[in-house]
């Protein structure tokens, strides 16, 4: 288990929708579910994040802030969809502003389905994340690892 599943930080954004996700995200840093037992923290800073959680709808308006938190993370980085709206566009699919799910703009890695999607699920989904988490670590380890050979060998 790396330093990133002992304590990773997440970010949240709320895309647009209806609020019930980010109500039920609100709900697992509550006594009651406690996320923050697995060390994880919601904070407010992009460049401190390891996971990105991401709500609602993505439309014309939330889709470049999205990409600039995205951006602003550092690697290596997970992205968890919550609810059918971050999935798929959900109910908002076919408004005339709205792009779909996340997936439309920045590659997501979990998808925690649901309207709106259970505090247990989000917790599993974000804990599944923090495995593909892992996994992105060790390639990145390898792959400056690589890089370091290949200078050393000129």
């Amino acid at each position: 288990m790396s330093y990133l599943q002992k304590s990773p930080w997440l970010i949240h954004y709320d895309a647009s929708g209806c609020n019930g996700c980010d109500i039920e995200v609100l709900a697992c840093l509550t006594p009651v579910y406690d996320v923050e037992r697995f060390g994880i923290l919601n904070i407010g800073n992009p460049k401190q994040a390891d996971i990105f959680v991401v709500t609602g709808p993505v439309n014309e308006q939330s889709k470049a802030v999205i990409e600039r938190i995205y951006n602003q993370m550092p690697s290596p980085k997970i992205v968890v969809a919550v609810g059918a709206c971050a999935c798929s566009g959900g109910i908002f699919r076919e408004c005339y502003n709205v792009s779909g799910g996340v997936d439309k703009v920045i590659p997501v890695d979990v998808f925690v389905p649901g309207c709106a999607a259970r505090p247990q699920s989000i917790i599993d989904g974000i804990i599944t994340g923090l495995e593909v988490l892992d996994e992105k670590y060790k390639q990145l380890k390898d792959e400056r690892k690589r890089r370091k050979v290949e200078r050393a060998n000129g």
